[in-house]
């Protein structure tokens, strides 16, 4: 069973997570305590590193968080590294076409179905203690593959993104999207492209996700059909709280 299938901590169908982009264990800590369910490590754009990113997989994981990572690129070779290290899930960056998501999650897959290496004395087997067979079941159906969709092209492929052997669950990255049409978020043609996102994403039963930087717009999602959602992130999180608490002390609170 992956993290998706588990029964969120609020009840209901959606999942509510945030994004970890401060290299600190102490911020992953506090977010599991705070009651997420989920907590995706960016390594796209935010400076983690391989080691940073390992330890904060382990933190959540203890903190009773589902731990995803946010590949810096297509890499196999880092996408190996961070399943073996026990992610619970990757998030493919910048999916521009079905081929393209054919490509990444051939890296990620185990052999029929794709090329990854066989690593069971990894803390993926906790260092092989879980035997070769548990590590094989883990990697199949354990973890959760996300193609990050951020470009109109791609969603016109949509069926054959949802095709690909491997893939998981959808992401609709409205950030890189509204950059790369020129489209407000609530404009008629974006809310066309969610639309055929989320029902392809329903008619293949893969789940599928987005970040928004409110409650009032997470929960909204939930209600339009999402499976999960990334709410803020923990710089957001500290900024605006640092600033209502600097406010406050200027009597401005």
């Amino acid at each position: 069973m992956n993290w998706l299938q588990a029964e969120p901590r609020a009840g209901g169908s959606c999942r509510f997570g945030t994004w970890a982009k401060i290299p600190a264990l102490e911020t992953v800590e506090m977010l599991g305590r705070a009651g997420f369910d989920f907590v995706v490590v960016d390594m796209e754009h935010a400076p983690h590193s391989l080691q940073t990113a390992y330890q904060a997989i382990v933190q959540a994981q203890g903190a009773g968080m589902a731990a995803l990572v946010r590949l810096p690129d297509h890499s196999a070779a880092m996408a190996q590294k961070l399943l073996d290290a026990g992610a619970d899930g990757l998030l493919i960056p910048r999916v521009d076409s079905a081929g393209a998501a054919r490509r990444a999650l051939e890296g990620m897959c185990f052999p029929p179905e794709g090329s990854r290496g066989m690593g069971y004395t990894s803390r993926a087997a906790m260092w092989g203690a879980d035997g070769v067979a548990a590590y094989l079941e883990r990697g199949r159906t354990g973890v959760t593959r996300i193609a990050q969709l951020e470009d109109r092209g791609v969603i016109g492929e949509i069926e054959a993104v949802c095709a690909a052997p491997g893939l998981d669950a959808l992401f609709i990255g409205f950030g890189d999207l509204m950059l790369s049409t020129g489209l407000g978020r609530t404009a008629p043609e974006m809310l066309e492209l969610e639309r055929t996102v989320l029902a392809a994403g329903a008619a293949r039963g893969l789940p599928v996700g987005t970040a928004v930087q409110t409650p009032k717009e997470a929960l909204a999602c939930r209600d339009a059909g999402y499976g999960f959602v990334m709410v803020s992130a923990d710089t957001t999180i500290f900024s605006q709280g640092a600033r209502a608490l600097a406010a406050g002390l200027r009597g401005e609170g």
